[in-house]
């Protein structure tokens, strides 16, 4: 059966519904978040799509009276339903990037994103592959299975110079805690902003070669696609690191893997080109490559961070305030 409800606010000290404006329609992906953070504005009507149920299954007044869609996250194929939502007018999605769902939306609906959700998650895991690649965490993971015992000097993260590559709220993020260990963080963004003491992309062939770190947190776009690439790579010093926690498709994987066959780079991915990466694939047996699955903005700050912004969200609607987060088609 598919996981739908429907509720109707009601006034707490009567119980009986308060009068107000036409009904709103929302589609959420969880049940509960009137229990968690108080009741819905009145005129709210609730329903509940977790993604994992046919579409067909949803009722069809569901589908016909949804004006606001917050999609579930993770959950491949969910801009499925959007076809069917003959009356949604604003779609919000709980990712940061949303460049594919934006060619996919109706006329008459905007779309909004999870910018700020993921940005503490994210920044997290790329600081810990930066220190588990720094500190050789894997090669002292499989000594300890295999019994070995043979220290010796590793590199560092404090003293690093580190490029954040995408310089957004996420590698604002990251380069709190890379301050904080003593690293020093060369920001670049698709435009300079000199009052910021950040570089544009265009200059990143030559602010490479004087980096030991570089850290990929770009979205995917037509300009990003391929943007980190032989050239690229071949400007970074010898035994450089580049990590990449934004899309796959922004680091060319071919260049990479010849670098890191060859021992000049060394790499920490929680993205790849192709996604996901095939288990044959030449890149996970390659020495100083490290790869997590995709699971970096996936810890345990993002539900409770999702459902503040849902409420919010919903909230908003309901009293015909703009939503936050607005994405532009262009």
């Amino acid at each position: 059966m598919p996981s739908t409800t429907e509720t109707t606010a009601t006034t707490p000290a009567t119980g009986a519904a308060e009068s107000a404006g036409p009904a709103v329609h929302v589609l959420l992906p969880w049940a509960g978040l009137d229990v968690r953070h108080g009741p819905w504005p009145a005129n709210v009507r609730v329903h509940i799509w977790d993604g994992h149920t046919p579409v067909d299954e949803l009722p069809a007044e569901t589908r016909e009276s949804a004006e606001l869609w917050v999609m579930p996250y993770a959950v491949p194929g969910a801009e499925r339903l959007l076809p069917e939502l003959t009356s949604v007018r604003a779609v919000q999605s709980l990712s940061a990037g949303v460049e594919k769902l934006l060619p996919l939306m109706p006329e008459t609906a905007c779309l909004y994103n999870g910018r700020g959700l993921h940005d503490a998650g994210t920044a997290e895991h790329a600081l810990g592959l930066i220190l588990a690649a720094q500190r050789e965490l894997p090669r002292w993971a499989e000594d300890q299975r295999a019994g070995r015992w043979e220290p010796h000097f590793t590199r560092s993260l404090a003293g690093s110079r580190v490029a954040v590559v995408g310089y957004g709220s996420i590698g604002q993020a990251l380069e709190r805690r890379l301050l904080a260990c003593e690293a020093e963080v060369v920001r670049v963004a698709r435009r300079a902003r000199p009052e910021e003491d950040v570089h544009p992309v265009t200059r990143l062939r030559e602010l490479l070669p004087e980096v030991d770190i570089a850290v990929l947190v770009l979205p995917e776009t037509p300009a990003t696609a391929g943007l980190f690439g032989k050239d690229e790579l071949a400007a970074l010093p010898d035994g450089a690191l580049v990590v990449n926690v934004g899309r796959g498709v922004t680091l060319q994987t071919g260049p990479l893997l010849e670098e890191v066959r060859a021992g000049r780079l060394r790499a920490a991915l929680d993205v790849t080109d192709p996604e996901p990466l095939p288990g044959d694939h030449p890149l996970r047996q390659q020495s100083g490559v490290l790869i997590t699955p995709h699971v970096a903005g996936g810890s345990g700050l993002f539900r409770p961070r999702a459902e503040r912004l849902i409420v919010d969200q919903v909230r908003r609607y309901a009293s015909g305030e703009p939503l936050a987060n607005a994405c532009p088609r262009a």
